[in-house]
């Protein structure tokens, strides 16, 4: 994936990075800047930035001074906070409690992501989601399915990292089951909480997602692609997407409850 900032919308530019595998096999990931009602800018998710983007996202927020926050929402996605913090060490830097646990030199605000600090600071423009059934942070540490999804109500875009995906890629990403198509992070079956009741509750947050969510017009994702939507194709997405899994839905309910 090259490196590169797309304006999906106005008031919103997708960051697309690259993120290899031993080295070989490009998997990608992303940042999101968003511009806020107030004529400010809140960065989701971080990223090193090359020169020109550098350049373009200094540009934009008058050189960080109107960056009022960088929002970290995926817990495993830590690599290039460090950097972002100390290319733009004025905006007020939002994390999970893993950020908090893996950069603890670093100055976070104290409330975590999850405990709804975002909510209650950016609720104007944004709405965020947590998925329910399964834990933020798993035990296997191979296990990236959960992260806070963002609503840029702005832009009517969907900012997600690996819950929800849409891989278009070339070989050889494109030989996978995924490709092309809108699913769950495959990492679901392992990531469903061990317990009775927790594949109904991911089941009806999905559903409650697809409806809140349901006028979103972009899905941009951090290993895969950017979706343009037909609202409410959204909500239809979500429903085919819980079809697909509704085998292994129901295989935990018989095995947990």
């Amino acid at each position: 994936m090259t490196e590169r900032m797309i304006e999906i919308a106005d008031g919103f530019w997708s960051i697309r990075g690259e993120m290899k595998v031993a080295g070989l096999v490009d998997f990608g990931t992303h940042c999101s800047l968003a511009a806020l009602s107030d004529d400010r800018f809140v960065m989701l998710d971080s990223y090193t930035l090359p020169p020109d983007i550098h350049a373009e996202v200094d540009r934009l927020t008058k050189g960080g001074e109107k960056l009022a926050a960088i929002v970290n929402l995926h817990p495993f996605h830590t690599l290039h906070c460090e950097w972002m913090h100390e290319a733009y060490p004025h905006a007020d830097l939002y994390g999970t409690a893993r950020h908090h646990e893996k950069l603890p030199h670093l100055p976070w605000v104290e409330d975590t992501c999850e405990e709804g600090a975002i909510n209650e600071r950016f609720g104007e423009d944004f709405a965020f989601s947590v998925p329910q059934g399964v834990p933020l942070v798993c035990e296997g540490r191979h296990i990236h399915f959960s992260s806070i999804l963002a609503y840029h109500k702005g832009s009517r875009t969907i900012h997600v990292d690996d819950t929800l995906s849409f891989l278009d890629a070339g070989f050889p990403l494109s030989l996978l089951p995924i490709a092309g198509r809108f699913d769950f992070h495959p990492s679901l079956a392992r990531a469903l909480e061990k317990r009775a009741g927790a594949a109904d509750e991911f089941r009806e947050w999905a559903i409650e997602l697809g409806i809140a969510w349901s006028e979103a017009r972009h899905l941009v994702t951090a290993h895969d692609a950017v979706l343009t939507l037909d609202p409410p194709e959204f909500a239809d997405r979500i429903g085919a997407a819980l079809g697909r899994v509704k085998p292994l839905l129901d295989r935990h309910r018989r095995q947990y409850g």
